[in-house]
């Protein structure tokens, strides 16, 4: 005999399938973060400063600490798919968290010691897209089958078929 617990029940919806997919990208682009060639300028990349010159791939400014936080942000999007609650979460709070740094690099001085990150012009535009679309995949895929939004941590109820007479 087979049980199916709430994790099991609920592993199939659309924010759980949305959330380990963003996550596997932030992941990929985390290691590729720090693989030359991929990243040019591989041998300027700094730990944490304005200074680096290594691009992702090409375009982007990377260093150490942002690969980084991209392998954790991955990570975090694997880990946090148990619930259609959490899945939901960790997809607007990462995007929020987006916005918050297009704002944070669209006010620092890019030559600045405050650009730690390190953000640049493209990063930016990436950062902005990336939390508008993340947030608009967390709240519709967390959407219940009435239209409402979920409640943190509240299981998708199961889907019955009508009877037929």
């Amino acid at each position: 005999m087979t049980t199916h617990g709430p994790s099991s029940r609920n592993a199939g919806t659309p924010v759980q399938k949305a959330a380990p997919a963003v996550g596997a990208v932030f992941l990929l682009v985390g290691v590729l973060g720090f693989v030359p060639g991929v990243t040019t300028h591989y041998d300027t990349m700094e730990f944490a400063a304005h200074h680096s010159e290594a691009k992702l791939p090409g375009v982007f400014q990377v260093s150490v600490l942002h690969d980084t936080v991209h392998l954790l942000f991955g990570v975090a999007g694997l880990a946090l798919t148990r619930s259609a609650g959490t899945a939901r979460d960790y997809l607007v709070v990462g995007g929020a968290v987006h916005l918050v740094l297009w704002l944070y690099g669209m006010f620092i001085d890019h030559d600045s010691a405050a650009n730690f990150v390190p953000v640049d012009t493209a990063d930016n535009w990436l950062h902005f897209f990336l939390g508008i679309g993340v947030i608009a995949l967390g709240l519709l895929l967390g959407r219940d089958t009435t239209g409402r939004a979920r409640p943190a941590g509240q299981p998708t109820p199961p889907v019955c078929a009508p009877r037929s007479r």
